[in-house]
């Protein structure tokens, strides 16, 4: 028996992943009535996660959809903080990190305290922000061009300061993460940095939780095999994670 709040949030990725659903087929899906679906599908479209349509929903998403910063903050905070906590592991004193801009690769930067000898590359401005007075930590922006909705430095300007430096580690953020289509993302020159910041690494960590993947936007970044290692939380499926392990990456579950 699924709590209301789980109930709800299968029904969203349910319709993401599939762009729509009918009431019977949630009702399946979930083993609940379908009234009980309608109601979730009139309070879920209240939230504006998706919209209803005759007999079901239709995704708010597409291959252009790109939510605000804020909207995507909190969402699925916990999720990301254990994926956080997961990657910080994965870093070492006297490395140089290159962190790429996004809600996950945040909750990183909020880890990284504990450090006394790290650098840290970003184009992420919630990022310097949240490290802005670590002393024992250096710091460096990219600069470029400020996209609003995301807060990130893009574009040729940020792809030229890259070119400057070389990482041990990578931790890049992804809207969408599918096997066949690779890692994705809305907007092209975000893309463009993002496959910047894959080649100045020595190792490329990739963080998405479970509500990215299937999902696939509008411009591709890299193949999923381009990635050394994916750290998911365990809303990932069994199908999912032993078919991305079979294309040979290395994933941590969390």
């Amino acid at each position: 028996m699924l709590f209301e709040e789980e109930r709800k949030q299968r029904i969203v990725l349910f319709v993401e992943k599939n762009s729509r659903a009918s009431v019977q087929e949630l009702s399946q899906e979930l083993g609940v009535s379908e009234s009980t679906v309608r109601r979730d599908l009139k309070e879920l479209e209240e939230a504006k996660l998706l919209k209803r349509t005759h007999g079901g929903a239709v995704s708010l998403q597409s291959v252009n959809f790109e939510a605000s910063y804020p909207d995507k903050e909190d969402r699925l905070l916990d999720e990301k903080q254990r994926i956080a906590r997961k990657a910080v592991e994965m870093i070492e004193e006297g490395d140089a990190i290159l962190l790429d801009a996004g809600t996950t690769t945040l909750q990183i930067a909020r880890e990284l305290k504990t450090f006394s000898n790290i650098k840290v590359i970003t184009n992420s401005i919630m990022a310097l922000n949240e490290l802005r007075d670590c002393r024992n930590i250096e710091v460096s922006i990219t600069g470029g061009m400020l996209r609003p909705d995301t807060l990130a430095f893009v574009g040729p300007m940020t792809e030229r300061s890259l070119e400057m430096v070389r990482v041990d580690k990578t931790f890049l953020a992804t809207n969408g993460l599918d096997l066949r289509d690779g890692i994705t993302t809305p907007n092209m020159l975000e893309a463009a940095t993002k496959r910047k910041m894959i080649s100045v690494a020595k190792q490329v960590i990739l963080l998405a939780d479970h509500s990215k993947l299937g999902q696939v936007s509008f411009c591709k970044v890299a193949d999923v095999t381009e990635m050394d290692h994916c750290i998911i939380d365990s809303g990932a499926s069994d199908k999912f994670i032993r078919e991305l392990t079979q294309m040979g990456v290395d994933v941590s579950l969390v």
